[in-house]
């Protein structure tokens, strides 16, 4: 485990950074994560790396792997603060550790951390592997990285209502052309394939470059200084929030991809993470003209005119087949008026 006080900040096999005494030495500012860029601690940055404590599987894994300091930072350094969806990580000043060391090659621990079942428990307290991506898989919903393949897959747990939400946001993605995540339907979970293909590049959430300000035209702001060519599929990211009720869009679930080699920002990461959207929490109302979302989409249109045109044509049999596709029982008419109204409120 790195040193907790003094660590060196890597990219891959590049250190972009040495944190010692609470002093951040930037060594690459090309390659130095985005966080580090707006604040200068790294106990902060590795901080947002850990898994979520108060998932009850968090403490299960902890748990079974001994581990005499449960904080968010000895939690990360328990695994160099690697993770599935970008190169970064740590280790001790001076040390020959390289990125081939740290990165994580199976799922050993995944069944604990989506279950939490007494026989994964006891499985993962006997074994001899301590290492995991789940230490650092963050997010408030119990989950957990698998391998199919040769590719990582998130699978997360979900009700009825919550897989078909995710679900349909994903197959309406994909009929109106959308950057979208793959999903696939799971055995009480939904299953998510790794965007970032094994880190083949870095995903910089936007609470790296927005802390948790969520509001529209600043990201859009920030956006123009940073990635302008992640503007469209921003627009069309937060039209797809607003015509299926989609409230939880926090700056940890969207954010930028970045190129490994040169540090560059390329794009919007494909939409993902709309597991409250829809009917995730009952089947809710037809807007009404106070609907939250609807204004703030209306309002960020009226301010940038020019938007607009990333809003696609949608039509009731889009979304009936849609449905047809996707093939569960959910109450189909009322999800195609529900939507509909939705759009025609900022049509």
């Amino acid at each position: 485990m790195p040193d907790k006080k003094n660590y060196e900040i890597l990219s891959g096999n590049t250190v972009v950074a040495v944190w010692q005494d609470g002093n951040l030495e930037v060594i690459n500012k090309d390659l130095l994560p985005l966080f580090l860029k707006r604040i200068s601690d790294a106990d902060m940055w590795l901080e947002t790396r850990a898994i979520d404590s108060h998932r009850a599987n968090s403490r299960l894994l902890k748990k079974a792997l001994r581990l005499a300091e449960k904080d968010d930072i000895s939690t990360v350094a328990h695994v160099n603060a690697a993770t599935i969806t970008d190169n970064y990580w740590i280790r001790p000043v001076g040390s020959d550790l390289t990125f081939d060391d740290v990165r994580f090659t199976d799922d050993y621990f995944s069944n604990l951390a989506l279950k939490g079942t007494y026989d994964s428990f006891n499985k993962a307290a006997t074994s001899k592997k301590s290492r995991t991506p789940e230490l650092t898989n963050v997010g408030s919903f119990e989950k957990c990285w698998k391998i199919r393949d040769g590719k990582w897959w998130m699978f997360k747990k979900a009700t009825h209502s919550e897989m078909f939400s995710e679900l349909f946001v994903y197959e309406l993605g994909l009929v109106l052309g959308f950057n979208m995540a793959v999903y696939e339907r799971g055995d009480g979970c939904i299953k998510s394939l790794d965007f970032t293909d094994g880190a083949s590049v870095n995903f910089e959430p936007a609470s790296t470059f927005m802390a948790d300000n969520e509001d529209y035209p600043d990201v859009i702001k920030a956006l123009k200084t940073l990635c302008p060519d992640a503007i469209p599929d921003y627009i069309r990211l937060i039209f797809m929030d607003t015509i299926t009720a989609n409230p939880d869009r926090h700056t940890n679930n969207f954010g930028l991809l970045r190129n490994v080699e040169t540090g560059k920002l390329v794009g919007l990461a494909p939409n993902y993470d709309n597991n409250m959207a829809l009917i995730a929490r009952g089947y809710p109302s037809k807007p009404k003209s106070k609907d939250l979302l609807i204004t703030l989409f209306n309002e960020l249109t009226d301010e940038y005119p020019e938007y607009k045109e990333f809003i696609p044509e949608l039509t009731e049999e889009t979304i009936r087949n849609v449905l047809d596709k996707i093939n569960m029982k959910v109450r189909s008419q009322t999800i195609i008026d529900f939507v509909m109204s939705r759009y025609n409120s900022i049509k």
